[in-house]
């Protein structure tokens, strides 16, 4: 039998991408069709990268086209990446429903700022507030893992006619990342605009419902993702994690600078200084500063904020991240009080910060010049 292309197109007719309300022929995504006997290849485009949603297309046209026409025909599918925008739509607004967004940033990588991050969120929660949590860290996300949450996938959910991200809940988190719509051991290697596109669906895609607190788990360093934040969303304020090295404090320096430049202008919080000392079990008295001692408070002092934490270095912090259930959680142990006493003095310096400062804008430009030391 000799098929035309208008019998794929009628195939193609009832083929809808998530979230569309119109088939992917009326949406002009389908770009070419060509047939050679039983041979189909179709030219589709696409504006979301990520090779779960690009499996996700080929097996939607794939089945259609088996299912209406033949299943004789061989179809190769070439798939076609949208072409960014040059300037990027910045929504530039409050989420709604949302009080406050806190930036969780650390100049270094290594300093434990998601694990800060992840228990800072839970401590808040049992403040009795409701919180969320983005995973913005795009290219090495962990939230997943500490949350407990590997191979899980968001559910999609109508609100108000649209289309809408729920987010998925942990330890009475609602959390999102990147790493929920990747396969586990793929690399995630795009360039700045599709990473921050990938932060802004995040934010904004997502039906986030009513929060006390949203943090973002930002990547180390001053980058795109940065960036993209606070261009999207007004910021209630940031805060820097370092250990007291002076390799990382040199770094978190640099991160405050990036924060306060004229151009951003948000409210840094405070510093987190994780892993200030160890305590070995067989001498509970003696500290071993290990990354150097009291780092960290000094530079916030120079700086001008506050310390709002110093977290030992104590194996049962890692052993909970990796077991997905959040080191603040342990009951009756010295590392819960510490952490439980971070997330008192973060709530604390936000409410001061409310009552002091304007609310923070977003920011209008497209690039910055590199932060001074």
């Amino acid at each position: 039998m000799i098929y035309a292309k208008k019998d794929i197109e009628y195939a193609l007719e009832k083929v809808f991408f998530p979230g569309d309300k119109k088939n992917i022929l009326k949406n002009n995504f389908v770009r070419n069709i060509q047939i050679f006997g039983k041979d189909v290849e179709l030219d589709i485009e696409i504006s979301n990268p990520t090779l779960h949603y690009k499996n996700k297309v080929k097996d939607l046209c794939v089945n259609a086209i088996h299912t209406l026409i033949s299943n004789d025909l061989n179809i190769k599918i070439n798939l076609i990446i949208k072409a960014e925008d040059k300037k990027p739509v910045i929504k530039g607004k409050s989420i709604p429903g949302v009080k406050n967004i806190i930036a969780v940033s650390s100049g270094k990588g290594g300093v434990g700022k998601s694990t800060v991050a992840a228990n800072l969120a839970v401590g808040l929660s049992l403040s009795g507030n409701k919180v969320g949590i983005i995973d913005a860290d795009i290219y090495g996300p962990s939230m997943h893992i500490m949350f407990g949450l590997e191979g899980e996938k968001p559910k999609a959910i109508e609100i108000n006619g649209e289309s809408k991200i729920k987010p998925l809940v942990s330890h009475g988190i609602k959390i999102l990342s990147i790493a929920f719509f990747a396969q586990n051991k793929q690399a995630i290697v795009w360039r700045g605009p599709m990473a921050s596109k990938a932060l802004n669906q995040l934010i904004w895609d997502a039906h986030w419902g009513e929060l006390d607190y949203l943090i973002v788990d930002l990547p180390p360093g001053t980058g795109d993702i940065h960036l993209s934040l606070v261009q999207s969303v007004p910021l209630t304020g940031a805060i820097v994690v370092s250990t007291p090295q002076n390799i990382a404090l040199a770094d978190a320096r640099k991160g405050v600078n990036m924060f306060r430049m004229d151009s951003i202008d948000v409210p840094v919080l405070g510093m987190i200084e994780n892993m200030s000392y160890f305590v070995a079990d067989d001498n509970p008295k003696k500290r071993h500063y290990i990354f150097g001692k009291e780092g960290a408070k000094g530079l916030a002092e120079q700086m001008g904020i506050e310390l709002l934490s110093e977290i030992p270095l104590i194996q049962s912090i890692r052993e909970a991240a990796d077991a997905g259930r959040p080191a603040i959680l342990q009951e009756s142990t010295i590392i819960s009080s510490y952490l439980m006493k971070m997330a008192i003095n973060v709530a604390d310096v936000v409410v001061k910060r409310n009552e002091n400062l304007k609310p923070t804008e977003t920011v209008k430009i497209t690039h910055t010049k590199g932060c001074s030391s």
